[in-house]
């Protein structure tokens, strides 16, 4: 008999754990299988139909692309997300890469967003349609400026309970237990505004706050800045935020310069803008790295 042929099968809730500690051996060992499991298993509701598709050669994994799905509201109307969320094959099965993305983007119906690509994965998106988002990034210094009297910030999670209203309270509901996703509420002259945001390395170095969204009130955020960037630096040891203006709305001030090559973010979709998509429901959010 011939050997085993190379097929390509959906991750089920029961393959979590193998595909979890693949992910941990082969793509970034610094995330520990049971973080990568909870890629695989995330805090908001969804109707998702696998968790990403492997690559099997008999009974062993030899390739992972992990997806993340989550139901959005865009123009009033329910749209379905598929995040593609990590992606690893094992070298020598490489040929046989493009059939789990094939499977991924075969799913109909559903915008793909892949929002941390590298390598040759830009090129291959490109070439299968996908766009790229306006990811212009300053990177700014976090100072422990003034900030003005009566500015306050807090990550309570019983104020950010009581403060939030609309979309603002669904998106902190739905992360609160996102691992990679922080909070912080800053309030200034009776208005507030919300901030996620993430730890990121760049150069092994993990000094770097990257916003995930912002909301609150508008101009809260911007006015109330010099605290949150105190907050940032003195309670979270964040020197720098890497901050992207189409997820702040602005750029904060003091010092910063504008990087020249800003990391890509890319989405594929027939009928969503770039202006819908956001760092929300995907492995930002799930995943410390």
């Amino acid at each position: 008999m011939g050997a085993p042929a190379v097929v390509v099968r959906p991750v089920s809730a029961g393959d979590a754990w193998a595909v979890s500690r693949f992910l941990h051996q082969h793509l970034n060992p610094r995330v520990s299988a049971d973080a990568w499991s909870l890629l695989l298993a995330p805090p908001w509701k969804a109707d998702a139909p696998n968790h990403g598709f492997q690559l099997l050669d008999g009974d062993r994994i030899v390739g992972v692309y992990a997806a993340v799905y989550s139901e959005r509201e865009i123009g009033g109307e329910p749209v379905p997300f598929c995040n593609l969320a990590a992606f690893c094959v094992l070298e020598e099965y490489r040929p046989h890469s493009l059939r789990l993305v094939r499977a991924l983007l075969g799913q109909k119906g559903f915008v793909f967003t892949d929002l941390s690509p590298s390598g040759n994965v830009i090129a291959l998106n490109e070439r299968l349609g996908f766009q790229r988002l306006d990811t212009a990034t300053t990177l700014v210094a976090n100072l422990p400026r003034p900030a003005g009297r009566g500015t306050r910030v807090t990550t309570a999670p019983a104020v950010l309970d009581r403060v939030l209203t609309g979309r603002d309270a669904e998106v902190y509901r739905d992360h609160r237990q996102a691992p990679a996703a922080q909070h912080l509420l800053v309030g200034r002259d009776g208005a507030h505004g919300y901030l996620m945001f993430r730890r990121d390395r760049r150069k092994r170095l993990p000094l770097f706050a990257t916003p995930l969204y912002a909301g609150g009130d508008a101009g809260c955020l911007e006015a109330a800045w010099p605290a949150v960037a105190a907050h940032l630096l003195l309670r979270h040891g964040l020197p720098l935020t890497l901050a992207e203006r189409r997820i702040l709305g602005f750029t904060p001030g003091g010092p910063g310069r504008v990087l020249a090559q800003p990391r890509p973010k890319m989405f594929r979709a027939e009928h969503v803008g770039p202006e819908s998509i956001d760092h929300l429901y995907s492995e930002l959010t799930l995943v410390r790295w």
